[in-house]
């Protein structure tokens, strides 16, 4: 049996869960969330929520601790958010925002401008000597990481310099140049 999906989750004070047709639904005080659950049982009673499957096929025993993380996710989530901050590292690199337009100059003959969600806020923090911060929240943690990585993706970190848009904290494969 799978061992995250045997674990239960408890319900914090000021979320509430609700289960109907099939989806799972959680509103808390950042926001609300749905998520479509299929092939598992969903049981709420006293601020606890356990999910159990049917036979022991093995679509259903994947279903089983994927459920329970994607609701587990999605409480935390409307209770705390979700951060992800990302690094611009090279000369000249840039990043600014106007309430949630993303403004990059990362080293091409045009900055890169995007448009984020409404449900993701973004901050750029910017010091004298410091490579370029931009921060994204959200209460949704698969929105927050999708828009991050598509941040990074318009200038992934080169292996030999270290330039690009990295993960604040990721630790990157350095190469060594050519031998003199």
């Amino acid at each position: 049996m799978s061992r995250i999906g045997k674990s239960p989750v408890t319900i914090p004070d000021g979320v509430t869960v609700e289960h109907k047709d099939g989806v799972v639904t959680v509103k808390g005080k950042l926001g609300e969330l749905t998520q479509k659950v299929e092939d598992i049982d969903v049981k709420i009673e006293d601020n606890v929520i356990t999910f159990e499957r049917s036979s022991d096929k093995s679509d259903q025993k994947a279903k089983h601790g994927l459920y329970r993380a994607l609701i587990n996710n999605m409480i935390e989530g409307v209770t705390n958010g979700y951060t992800k901050e990302l690094e611009l590292v090279g000369v000249g690199y840039r990043a600014s925002n106007q309430g949630n337009k993303l403004d990059l100059a990362v080293g091409f003959s045009h900055n890169i401008v995007i448009d984020l969600a409404p449900e993701v806020k973004v901050e750029t923090v910017s010091e004298k000597g410091k490579n370029p911060i931009v921060k994204l929240t959200s209460h949704d943690k698969q929105l927050v990481g999708q828009v991050a990585a598509k941040i990074r993706s318009f200038r992934k970190p080169e292996p030999y310099k270290g330039k690009g848009i990295k993960f604040v904290g990721e630790q990157l494969r350095r190469k060594a140049g050519k031998s003199a």
